[in-house]
């Protein structure tokens, strides 16, 4: 074992074709974005999160849900990619196919430079049309929440809500590619949330190598072939560097 990482796990990726990761909110957590689920501070003590993410919750309080969001993004803005992040960029060079599922909506993997990616729960920077879907990056933001420009219908982030559906090609291309990798990685995802969490489960009735790291335990560890406990800032710049120093080097 080097730096926490199995050998066998190293041999595993030295001979591997294809890899596919999802990454959860215990990866951004690493860069001071609290998890959607983190008790809310200042005025939104009172609030659960699972109250606020709903179409449902828009309809009847666009001002209250658009200022979450807004305080959301402040926090978002000030964090910046951590050592997790550039691990995962170096490991997308190291294989011939490499595919990033994100469940986080921060865009801090492609602030790192991740380019074979998937946003499964959209972006949280990203502003769309309430009615018609586009994205508008022009708006007068000083009204809460802005209208369209387009159609005057209030703006809202570009985030999958409580009760809405992954974007179809984004699922798609996810359940391709978690059904055909060799290693698949679960890190820092509590393997809860669906349609996500069948991703590892596709991955392993594919005969795919599943590797989870989490600092905690989850329903997936037993099933792991490799359940590292630990968090995804240590373990993965650990595992960079095994691979660099193993016998099958990769490029």
């Amino acid at each position: 074992m080097s730096g926490g990482v199995p050998a066998g796990l190293t041999e595993t990726l030295a001979a591997a074709e294809s890899v596919c990761v999802l990454t959860g909110s215990g990866v951004s957590a690493e860069s001071g974005v609290p998890t959607f689920r983190d008790a809310q501070t200042g005025l939104w003590a009172k609030f659960q999160p699972e109250a606020l993410a709903t179409m449902e919750a828009f309809r009847r309080d666009p001002s209250l849900v658009w200022e979450w969001y807004r305080w959301r993004r402040e926090l978002v803005r000030q964090a910046r990619p951590n050592a997790a992040h550039a691990a995962l960029v170096e490991l997308e060079q190291m294989f011939p196919r490499f595919n990033l599922i994100s469940q986080n909506v921060d865009g801090l993997h492609q602030a790192a430079g991740s380019r074979n990616m998937i946003e499964f729960h959209g972006n949280i920077m990203r502003t769309v049309c309430s009615e018609e879907g586009r994205v508008v990056e022009d708006y007068d933001a000083s009204e809460s929440p802005p209208p369209c420009p387009h159609c005057g219908a209030y703006l809202r982030p570009d985030v999958v809500w409580f009760g809405e559906q992954i974007d179809t090609d984004a699922l798609a291309a996810a359940i391709e590619y978690a059904g055909a990798c060799d290693v698949f990685f679960a890190i820092g995802t509590s393997a809860l949330v669906q349609p996500a969490a069948g991703l590892a489960e596709l991955a392993l009735q594919s005969g795919a190598c599943l590797v989870e790291i989490n600092p905690q335990q989850t329903s997936l560890s037993d099933r792991a072939s490799y359940a590292l406990h630990g968090t995804a800032a240590e373990l993965l710049p650990a595992l960079v560097r095994a691979l660099r120093d193993s016998p099958g080097e990769r490029a």
